[in-house]
């Protein structure tokens, strides 16, 4: 049983190292004017959208001027909830 919970942390490590990436990519996309019907940037902005809107109605001040601090944000909450589940399922499978 403790190799299941191994390998599920692991899977679970790996959707939360995968969707940071995304965020970074969607964060860094931001900095440049890209073609919105780009399919690249759609699933950038498809993937993140939804978190990053709830974010932004949770916390309105996170936008100051052109900067948007949305991102990073979400980022430090992700690496927080990812140690977090990760070293609980370590654990437990130890």
């Amino acid at each position: 049983m403790g190799t299941l919970i191994g390998a599920i942390a692991n899977i679970i490590n790996l959707v939360f190292q995968i969707y940071i990436f995304i965020v970074i990519a969607r964060a860094l996309i931001s900095w440049v004017s890209p073609d919105p019907y780009n399919p690249i940037v759609r699933f950038l902005h498809n993937a993140t959208d939804p978190v990053l809107y709830r974010l932004r109605n949770l916390l309105p001040f996170l936008r100051a001027g052109t900067f948007d601090f949305s991102p990073i944000v979400l980022l430090i909450l992700l690496s927080v909830l990812q140690q977090f589940i990760v070293s609980t399922l370590m654990q437990l499978a130890h």
